[in-house]
């Protein structure tokens, strides 16, 4: 199966417009997908709040600004509203899209303590948030779109395998993946189970333009850096591992022309086997 090629779009800010303009350049690129996370705030560092797009009114904004690209959440999380009210929600981003709704839901952690608590919102035992993740899966899937569980912990693992159409994981080595992946799918019931994997990309024209921009954004090593070429060749073992899709969070997320680089040059070279084994 061809490997589809997602980006996460830009959230932490008061303008809906920049986004909306990463999820048009990922339209034109040619990517298969865009997908909106699903917080209330994030800590700058410097300790301030930096402010956040709602992300089930973000999508819908999203679904009607493009027309072809798949649109989703990355992940949707169970504990932020009731399940009902999220798959109501997911349902109309839906029906805007034209049914081009990927639904990626998860069970938040220990960074999503303080968001919760601070709207007044319960974080509970991880029995609780697992609980909570399962009724939402539950609720929103057999809609009319697929719907993904995201996270690497065991008892979530489990959730998307015995649920979900489809599981992510975000970060970790092809060697994890393939590992966690191959558990995951054996234990799946659901027909056309995907895989599909996540991570946080820098990249450029060249190798040396996406270093020294790797540099000036001070990624850390568990970033893939490299202009397409070697971009791709860091891709590659997650796709042989399973990934139906990746989903590519750039860290400067802002820019469009990243876009550009992974819908154009990146891209190619992962759908084309001839061009997968040149890398």
């Amino acid at each position: 199966m061809t490997v589809r090629i997602g980006i996460t779009l830009p959230s932490f800010h008061e303008d809906p417009d920049v986004p909306l303009t990463v999820a048009r350049a990922a339209e034109a690129a040619g990517l298969d997908g865009v997908f909106v996370f699903d917080h209330l705030f994030r800590r700058a560092a410097d300790g301030s709040r930096r402010p956040a797009l709602e992300g089930t009114v973000l999508l819908g904004a999203i679904a009607a600004e493009t027309e072809q690209v798949a649109v989703g959440t990355l992940v949707a999380r169970a504990t932020l509203r009731p399940a009902a009210t999220l798959a109501a929600a997911l349902d109309t981003a839906h029906r805007v899209s034209g049914g081009r709704l990927v639904a990626g839901f998860g069970s938040g952690d220990a960074e999503s303590r303080e968001e919760n608590e601070s709207f007044g919102l319960p974080f509970g035992r991880t029995e609780d948030r697992v609980g909570a993740l399962r009724e939402a899966v539950v609720t929103a899937r057999d809609r009319g779109y697929p719907v993904w569980v995201g996270g690497s912990a065991p008892p979530v693992r489990a959730v998307a395998a015995e649920e979900a159409d489809g599981w992510n994981r975000w970060g970790g080595t092809p060697g994890v993946f393939a590992r966690q992946g191959a558990g995951v799918s054996a234990r799946a019931t659901r027909p056309g189970f995907a895989l599909s994997w996540g991570g946080l990309v820098v990249t450029g024209a060249d190798d040396a333009a996406a270093g020294e921009k790797a540099a000036h954004l001070g990624a850390g090593p568990a970033v893939l850096v490299g202009g397409p070429e070697r971009l791709a060749s860091l891709l590659v073992p997650y796709v042989e591992a399973g990934a139906t899709w990746l989903v590519l969070g750039p860290v400067d997320s802002s820019d469009p022309g990243n876009a550009a680089v992974l819908g154009e040059a990146v891209a190619p070279r992962l759908r084309e086997p001839r061009d997968r084994a040149q890398l």
